[in-house]
């Protein structure tokens, strides 16, 4: 069925060949009344910050074993606005990271306080590389966010990067300095640093690179050093992110941290990921008590090997953008970019799935169903876009809807059913279509 007002209908669809395929309308809905998807453009939300993926160590090394015709393809599929998702919000390890070759820190030399020996050699090899190729490709710099692993093995408590430990008291001030002197040495390379996070996963002793801050750790470490360090360095515009963990957690973290006036102050907002428990109500919760603070889904991938072929990956990313999107959250960061068809290069073993797998000895690389999901999302709603109201009558049916600044209205809808879901779309009143969404399918209709 034609749909009554001029629109353009993209799918992507577990049977056939749809794969984020341009259609002059969707199939025709059945006898049964549709379930109304109602938008109403008169009711704004937040305001976008985009999509994008980590420049972890791991992609960056697997892209650079691809041709150069292949590195191309492959950054115009993540970074180019007319050919691919147009990324511009991204994320990069500050130090070694699982998905690294190996440990590593900027700071390597025992007590250097000083800072003398800080040096971005590692970053050089590869990573940098990537990131400023894909700056070319997007023609603009990328919005960045630093997130910590762990300090230098010899600042912890531990004396070692892996498998937790905390940070030593007399270690802060030097190990706040370190993000100022990232950021300055990113910024020489033609690479800003949008952002910083305190620590990644601030709760997980993981067997890889990891550090524990509790709640009042991570507030007294951003009151006390990394905020003053920032604000001294005249990089007080550098978005200060903290909790960068699970959504279970997250309210408690908040209230802690933004309960301080003195810390909230240099705080941005809020990071998080999806491993656990869904807990959408809490991304939700933050917003509500604290309406001035920011939300970013900062992390999640598919954990326990690359899972090729998948459709399952697809829907999981596509339910946590709409549950977040809907919730506040104003930019959805994936976690590695690419990796190669065994899950890594992981130093530790925890291989992962990523929407782009890389087959080296072959020159090409693989598009998960988690890539063309997230380009349902991605390739049409753009940075500056202000989220509208949208509900659905089946609660089978998933949606979300965002205008653009150039004035355009996208519309995601997301069936992870079996069965097609009828639907009618209406916006601000007016019929836009009636069709039928297939089953294992997302459709984006742009107006």
């Amino acid at each position: 069925m034609t749909p009554r007002h001029p629109c353009r209908v993209f799918l992507t669809a577990r049977d056939g060949d749809f794969r984020l395929t341009e259609l002059a309308a969707l199939p025709a809905a059945g006898a049964p009344p549709p379930a109304l998807v109602a938008v109403d453009t008169g009711r704004s939300y937040q305001t976008l910050l985009g999509f994008g993926g980590a420049f972890t160590e791991a992609a960056a090394v697997t892209w650079l074993q691809l041709s150069a015709n292949r590195q191309e393809e492959l950054l115009r599929a993540c970074f180019d606005r007319r050919e691919g998702h147009g990324y511009t919000l991204c994320r990069v390890p500050m130090g070694s990271c699982d998905f690294a070759l190996g440990n590593y820190a900027h700071v390597e030399t025992p007590d250097d306080y000083e800072l003398a020996s800080f040096t971005i050699a590692r970053d050089r090899q590869a990573i940098l590389p990537f990131i400023r190729a894909a700056q070319r490709v997007a023609g603009q710099p990328l919005q960045l966010l630093a997130s910590p692993w762990s300090p230098p093995a010899w600042m912890k408590t531990s004396g070692q990067m892996n498998r937790g430990g905390g940070l030593r008291p007399e270690c802060r001030a030097a190990w706040a300095s370190c993000y100022v002197r990232f950021i300055q040495a990113y910024a020489a390379e033609g690479v800003p640093i949008w952002g910083v996070s305190v620590q990644n996963e601030p709760l997980a002793a993981q067997p890889w690179d990891s550090c524990l801050y509790t709640a009042e750790e991570e507030r007294d470490f951003v009151r006390d050093h990394l905020g003053p360090a920032l604000e001294s360095a005249g990089l007080g515009d550098v978005k200060l992110l903290i909790w960068d963990h699970n959504r279970d957690l997250m309210v408690a973290r908040a209230r802690t941290v933004y309960g301080d006036p003195a810390a909230a102050r240099f705080v941005w907002g809020m990071g998080f990921h999806w491993y656990g428990e869904d807990h959408f109500d809490h991304v939700a919760e933050v917003h509500a008590a604290w309406p001035d603070k920011h939300l970013v889904f900062t992390e999640g991938c598919q954990e326990g090997g690359p899972h090729g072929g998948s459709w399952d990956l697809g829907e999981r990313y596509a339910r946590s953008l709409i549950n977040d999107l809907n919730r506040w959250t104003e930019g959805w960061i994936d976690w590695n970019l690419a990796l190669d068809t065994e899950g890594g290069p992981n130093h530790t073993g925890n291989l992962c799935s990523a929407p782009l797998l890389i087959d080296p000895a072959r020159d090409t690389f693989h598009r998960q169903s988690s890539y063309y999901y997230l380009g349902h999302f991605a390739r049409f709603l753009r940075p500056g876009a202000r989220r509208v109201a949208c509900d659905t009558g089946d609660a089978s049916l998933e949606a979300t809807a965002f205008r653009n600044p150039d004035g355009t209205l996208a519309v995601v809808l997301l069936n992870r059913t079996a069965a097609a879901r009828d639907f009618r779309l209406v916006v601000d009143g007016a019929d836009i279509a009636t069709a039928a969404l297939p089953p294992r399918a997302i459709t984006t209709y742009l107006l």
